[in-house]
């Protein structure tokens, strides 16, 4: 049985243009902001995109990266061969380097690329004075980069999963020889025919494999000469063909990025759908203008939500992708934009975005991981004692979706209607599965002990922000009342992360935003060769590792979303990971800010808009 879940809409939501000084000098308690005064002052005439990150980056080298945070601005920096089409929905894909569409036998195993020639590397010391043209070899350096050992790419088994013939045999020899990566010997799956001609073998069948190459922020051009120059410190020296490049860092402080000036004749295009007045409205508008439309970009990072939404409400930054929750009630009354808003000028729109929000547990811990059907009802326990819709409802202040599944709206194996046990909350079998299988108060201290009488202590993962504070009562409310003891290990999000891919936490939570439109992308959480990048659970299941292949191989079809369902069984079933909501992302913009439209799956965008001020 099935329960309707419409999908969220769209609310359109915006208010007449006003001259930005204006609305920042007049507005009742807002005065003009010293920051954004200096910054504007600092170039005359310049274009500038401000904007905030919630959370810090971690780096700029795509091998080394894979925080949502330092791809957004990877993606900017670095060029793969392919992009997504700006405005089209539903997504496709079209050529950004490559000289057109691959060629591809029919078994979907040989993949032929062609580099579009007369297209630059940005100007750095690394080139020693020349100018570096992009070529086919950039391409290969920069996917065997991730089979590096020496790198750790958290990439690494996403990258392996494709199957490029020869790629990972290439790195076993480097860590079996105790050696350096051999970049030299040339690899059967991967290989420059000629200067422009990229040719890639797989070792199965991969339908889908130009979503892999469409990818900006991770599998964009890489020149040798910049990694071998700057060494173990080229995270900090990001150098590509796109459209902007690295003007300044300060750690976990502020990032600016600059127009390229190397940068090709490229022009504003795209096909949305006919029937997309605004895609098509977008399209009228600057068709033809050359990109970037902004001569610079700063990035703030801002961890707490007050400051974060204090800042954009002042005008020190143009754009908040994501209104904190905490704030939604002051920035959207019903379904419209708040008038007082409204009044100033500003746009903004919700949806329904690609991504959900999980908690998960390592499954290598003593404690909540393992597949014995004890460990199994722990785990499935505590989820059904999570209280999703108060969560959404309290915390998120009505921001967010219940989960049912791990896929990603508007992914395609995502259904709005599906119901399973994901997304149950039922605290009185939650009870009963721990009484089951001997998780009783042996003491009569309130709390539970585990089957064999030890203690049962959880220490759950938190980051050290407002937010994350208030879920963390949330968490503490729900097990409390399962009589499930739980303290907190609070730190900062890259120390986490890094925590996580080592194994060294019990439970955590955190994101994942869809990078494609097909869902085997979600499924990589759960695939055994990804342990320490994509599978931060630590979770491993021959089943879901042969079904995880099987995926990869088919055409799309009714075939293949029923192995989809079937994935979705098997992780309601081990439950290393407890999908808890998909977000209702409202944004907004000040009226400079032109072209605005959250892309669903990839990261780059500050190139298609303008400001206007």
């Amino acid at each position: 049985m099935s329960t309707p879940r419409p999908p969220a809409p769209e609310l359109a939501m915006g208010g007449p243009r006003t001259d930005r000084r204006h609305w920042l000098q007049t507005a009742a308690g807002l005065a003009l902001a010293p920051a954004w005064a200096a910054r504007a002052q600092a170039a005359p005439g310049e274009k500038v995109l401000r904007i905030a990150f919630a959370n810090a980056e971690t780096g700029f080298d795509p091998t080394q990266v894979n925080d949502i945070y330092s791809r957004g601005v990877t993606s900017h920096i670095f060029e793969a061969l392919y992009a997504f089409d700006h405005l089209a929905r539903p997504a496709r894909i079209k050529p950004l380097t490559a000289a057109g569409m691959p060629e591809v036998s029919d078994d979907f195993r040989t993949w032929t690329f062609r580099v579009r020639p007369g297209i630059f590397f940005a100007d750095d010391p690394a080139f020693g004075g020349r100018r570096r043209e992009l070529v086919a070899e950039d391409y290969v350096f920069a996917i065997k980069r991730y089979a590096d050992p020496k790198l750790k790419s958290p990439l690494w088994g996403y990258t392996d999963s494709y199957g490029l013939l020869g790629l990972a045999e290439a790195r076993q020899r480097a860590i079996d020889g105790k050696r350096p990566f051999d970049y030299d010997t040339p690899i059967e799956g991967l290989r420059a025919l000629d200067r422009s001609t990229l040719q890639i073998r797989l070792r199965e069948p991969r339908p889908r494999f130009l979503d892999f190459l469409a990818a900006s922020d991770l599998y964009g051009a890489v020149a040798r000469e910049v990694v071998e120059h700057y060494g173990d410190t080229v995270t900090e020296h990001p150098v590509g063909t796109g459209p902007f490049m690295l003007a300044q860092w300060r750690r976990a402080s502020r990032i600016v990025l600059v127009r390229n000036p190397q940068y090709r004749e490229r022009v504003y295009d795209a096909e949305p759908a006919a029937a997309d007045a605004e895609g098509q409205a977008l399209l009228a508008r600057f068709k033809g203008r050359r990109l970037p439309m902004v001569d610079r970009v700063e990035i703030d990072i801002v961890e707490e939500a007050q400051p974060r939404w204090l800042a954009f409400l002042n005008g020190e930054h143009d754009l908040i992708d994501r209104v904190p929750a905490e704030f939604i009630s002051q920035a959207v009354v019903g379904s419209e934009l708040a008038p007082h808003l409204r009044k100033r000028g500003l746009q903004g729109r919700r949806t329904l975005s690609a991504d959900y929000f999980a908690t998960f547990f390592n499954m290598e811990d003593p404690l909540v991981g393992g597949y014995s059907p004890d460990k199994v009802a722990l785990r499935r326990a505590i989820a059904l004692g999570m209280d999703i819709e108060r969560e959404i409802r309290i915390v998120h202040r009505g921001q967010g979706l219940a989960c049912q599944s791990p896929y990603c709206p508007h992914s395609t194996a995502w259904r709005p209607d599906y119901k399973s046990e994901m997304g149950d909350f039922d605290p009185a079998r939650a009870q009963a599965l721990l009484d089951l299988y001997g998780y009783v108060d042996r003491d009569g201290d309130g709390w539970r002990e585990q089957p064999d009488g030890s203690p049962l202590r959880m220490v759950w993962s938190i980051e050290s922000n407002q937010r994350a504070r208030q879920i963390s009562e949330q968490y503490l409310r729900d097990m409390t009342r399962l009589g499930l003891r739980l303290e907190f290990k609070v730190g900062k999000w890259p120390e986490l992360v890094k925590a996580a891919r080592a194994g060294q936490f019990q439970v955590w939570h955190i994101g994942n935003q869809a990078a494609t439109p097909d869902s085997l992308g979600q499924l990589t959480r759960y695939d055994s060769r990804q342990l320490g990048s994509q599978n931060f659970a630590r979770f491993k299941r021959p089943e879901m590792d042969a079904l995880f292949d099987r995926l990869a191989r088919q055409p799309d079809g009714p075939e293949r979303l029923a192995g989809f369902a079937e994935a979705a069984r098997i992780a309601a079933v081990w439950m290393p990971y407890r999908v808890r909501f998909h977000t209702l992302q409202t944004w907004l913009a000040h009226a400079p800010v032109i072209g605005y439209r959250p892309p669903p799956f990839w990261q780059e965008w500050w190139h298609m808009v303008d400001v206007v001020r």
